[in-house]
């Protein structure tokens, strides 16, 4: 018996959709680990192509076979590929597809040596047409921030918070993701451990006090590292901190170009 296929079917409506696929695909992935060569990682994968009006769907089922065809090949190496076929194998002028994992560091605290292993998150992502192949890395930094206002005001203390740092590269040649959340680390006003003793504590809070920085302050820190670097053609950064005595958030953002 023959199965319809409802997917290839006209539609009538006349409107394209610009992205059309599958999310938050768990899957498996080896990444490259400076200290450890490499790194097995659980991935949240997003995969769409574009749709022209005449279709009525595409085929979902398409983009797990791709992704399947790849197994154990994932990396930045291979992403452009993987874009094409998917392209290709569902008839599309347009493919995109974005790689989230939780990405682990041992860390050492500052006076106790302390081991722990630190999350940050990290994003592949691209985009592949006739006309170009876009790609750019993302990483996800938790950092500790005095504000310096509250410090400069205040007779005992500063109000002190935990922040987010976001920033996305496009890039000419390969870099370690260690180097780029090493240079929003260094920007904010301490970093952020796993595990820290009481004598780290000391350390920590003390560096941090003696070094307040705004959000404004983080990202356009950050922004003069990357800018020293010619490899970054291009950024976004973004600053987030969770105000321990307001009932808001401090935000900033910019990019280059």
């Amino acid at each position: 018996m023959k199965m319809i296929d409802i997917q290839n079917q006209k539609d009538t409506r006349n409107i394209d959709i610009e992205k059309v696929g599958v999310k938050n695909i768990k899957y498996p992935l080896i990444v490259l680990d400076r200290a450890r060569g490499t790194q097995p990682v659980n991935a949240s994968i997003n995969m769409y192509v574009n749709l022209p009006r005449h279709f009525k769907g595409t085929h979902m089922s398409r983009f797990v076979e791709v992704l399947n065809e790849f197994q154990g090949q994932i990396s930045i190496k291979t992403f452009r590929s993987i874009l094409e076929k998917i392209r290709h194998k569902l008839h599309a002028q347009s493919a995109h597809m974005e790689i989230e994992f939780p990405y682990f560091i041992e860390k050492t605290a500052p006076v106790s040596e302390a081991k722990s292993l630190m999350e940050y998150r990290c994003l592949f992502a691209g985009e592949n047409s006739a006309e170009k192949t876009d790609f750019l890395v993302g990483v996800t930094v938790p950092v500790t921030t005095v504000c310096p206002c509250s410090r400069e005001i205040s007779k005992h203390g500063a109000h002190n918070q935990r922040g987010m740092v976001n920033v996305k590269v496009r890039f000419n040649k390969f870099f370690w993701i260690e180097d780029l959340i090493k240079i929003v680390e260094e920007s904010a006003s301490g970093e952020v451990y796993s595990l820290l003793k009481r004598t780290d504590e000391k350390y920590v809070t003390e560096k941090a006090y003696e070094n307040p920085k705004f959000v404004e302050d983080i990202v356009r820190g950050v922004a003069v590292k990357l800018n020293e670097d010619e490899n970054f053609v291009w950024y976004s950064i973004e600053a987030e901190n969770f105000e321990s005595i307001h009932n808001h958030s401090a935000y900033a953002y910019l990019e280059k170009g």
